[in-house]
């Protein structure tokens, strides 16, 4: 299974991102496929409050537009909405010490850990920092 991060999920809603064709391209390709995947929960809350911030986006995405998206989102029969599962506290525990997170960065690892107790093989990112963490392969689709 494949999860999609954050930063992939707001190229692919904003039409302004440089990278938004090919994020769309790469968010269809994983709803209208035969396999499963995936988008944390952490991920669609991040989403929402940076697609809807406006200090990020002027305009800022309306958050009916943004609530809407996921929702079109979910209607994909084979995705898979990731939260902490049981054990997930040792998985997390041992992305962070292995990725030496301080501070903010505690969130990458949490999406990293959430992705491992649940299965995931493969997470989408632009996101480089994901690469200090250990027990995930990453792909860059854009």
């Amino acid at each position: 299974m494949i999860a999609i991060d954050t930063q992939i999920l707001v190229y692919s809603m904003r039409k302004d991102s440089p990278n938004h064709r090919a994020a769309i391209k790469c968010v269809r390709a994983a709803a209208e496929g035969s396999g499963p995947w995936a988008i944390c929960w952490a991920s669609i809350h991040e989403f929402i409050g940076i697609v809807t911030h406006p200090k990020i986006y002027s305009p800022p995405t309306p958050l009916l537009d943004a609530l809407q998206q996921v929702a079109n989102w979910m209607e994909s029969p084979s995705l898979r909405l990731l939260g902490e599962p049981p054990g997930y506290f040792d998985h997390l525990a041992l992305v962070a010490t292995r990725g030496s997170v301080r501070g903010p960065v505690i969130h990458d690892a949490r999406i990293v850990a959430i992705c491992r107790a649940n299965g995931v093989r493969e997470l989408w990112t632009a996101d480089r920092d994901f690469s200090r963490f250990p027990g995930i392969v990453l792909k860059n689709p854009l």
